[in-house]
């Protein structure tokens, strides 16, 4: 192995993996309870009401967990590939 090289650790590209993946969770928990996925996700994140997101598989509480400027951000990080 070679050790001679420094890797660099980015939080925030390790943040916003993980905000992506929890989308992907919520939004299968979404659709699984029969909702719209896209119609939900911009009802919470325009309004902050987590009602919005269903309870099911903990998804409320998994959003919960970040800013809505975090999600949108990596969201639209995401959709420009960065």
């Amino acid at each position: 192995m070679d050790y001679s090289k420094t890797s660099i650790f980015d939080v925030r590209e390790l943040r916003q993996e993980l905000i992506l993946m929890m989308l992907n969770e919520v939004i299968e928990a979404l659709e699984f309870k029969g909702y719209n996925a896209t119609n939900q996700l911009v009802g919470y994140l325009t309004s902050g009401d987590l009602k919005y997101i269903t309870t099911f598989n903990n998804s409320r509480k998994k959003m919960a967990e970040y800013d809505r400027s975090e999600i949108l951000m990596a969201l639209i990080n995401g959709y420009l590939g960065k």
